[in-house]
């Protein structure tokens, strides 16, 4: 078998004759240069260094190292996030704890009758001084013990103020319900309690209250905050009204025109309960006031006096 190889550029012919017995004599060569240039292939193929720079002993090693530090990146993360949710928590706790003393602050200010402007809740307290270097800054075991120690003290001030706050409102309450004052906006005392001579009899006979007079139709004050527990008609009282103030105290305003309240009716200190009169056993427009302690008339002027 012949192959004839034609080259126009040149204008000439080459002729291959293929024989059997030359073919077969180089083809164990071809065969041998096949299998040794396959096997330096292979071989370079497997020892080639990653991308050409690093042997891949060593690539394989950082890559391994490279796992192991993004997981423990990533636990580091997630311990930082838990960390920040923590201290949020406890920081919004801290502002309960703060919002829950402005409260209480706020209210005791009212209570004890002080001027806003002296202690104003709603504004951070005044403060100041000199610069100075700043020290180090805190590390989170420090910024954790300085939280600890801060929602101690807000516990034990919002304890504090809340003992303060109900011997305030006690004080308050046992101001309101402890008789004091005049039981009229005005007008003056015409019989004091203690002995003195009957109006209609002219004898000397106990006199167990202190009567007021004031215009007809006047206003009927109540000295403390209590319950009405009897309103009518009584003998001698005309018209009169009691209430109950608790801790044994009882007051009686008797000759009332007309009555504004009912048996069982809560009064505050200071409410109208009834309108001044002429009504039972009396010479003129007046109220008469009375305090009873434990079931027993004592003398009112010391309540009467205690207002001023």
């Amino acid at each position: 078998m012949d192959i004839i190889l034609v080259s126009h550029a040149r204008g000439r012919t080459w002729r291959i004759s293929l024989q059997a017995n030359r073919i077969l004599g180089w083809l164990p060569i071809a065969v041998c240069a096949l299998v040794i240039g396959g096997g330096c292939f292979l071989a370079g193929w497997l020892a080639r260094p990653s991308q050409g720079l690093l042997p891949g002993r060593v690539v394989s090693q950082w890559s391994q190292q490279m796992r192991q530090e993004r997981g423990e990146l990533q636990l580091a993360r997630a311990k930082a996030e838990q960390d920040a949710d923590a201290l949020s928590r406890r920081i919004a706790e801290l502002q309960a704890h703060v919002m829950r003393l402005d409260a209480a602050g706020s209210r005791m200010t009212q209570i004890a009758h002080i001027d806003p402007g002296e202690f104003n809740f709603d504004k951070d307290p005044p403060m100041g001084g000199p610069e100075v270097p700043a020290g180090q800054t805190a590390s989170a075991g420090d910024l954790t013990g300085s939280l600890d120690r801060l929602e101690r003290q807000l516990t034990d001030r919002e304890r504090q103020l809340r003992v303060l706050e109900d011997l305030l409102l006690a004080g308050r309450l046992q101001k309101e319900i402890k008789p004091a004052g005049w039981p009229v906006d005005s007008g003056y005392i015409t019989s004091d309690y203690g002995l003195r001579l009957d109006p209609f009899t002219g004898l000397r006979t106990f006199h167990p209250g202190v009567d007021f007079a004031a215009p007809e139709g006047s206003k009927v004050l109540a000295v403390a905050s209590g319950i009405v527990t009897d309103v009518g008609e009584r003998s001698g009282y005309g018209n009169m009204v009691e209430i109950d103030h608790g801790n044994g105290y009882v007051t009686r305003y008797g000759h009332n025109a007309s009555i504004m309240v009912k048996a069982g009716e809560r009064i505050r200190k200071g409410q109208a309960i009834a309108l001044m009169g002429n009504t039972g056993r009396s010479t003129g427009p007046h109220v008469h006031f009375e305090v009873l302690l434990n079931g027993n008339t004592v003398n009112p002027e010391q309540y009467i006096d205690a207002s001023r």
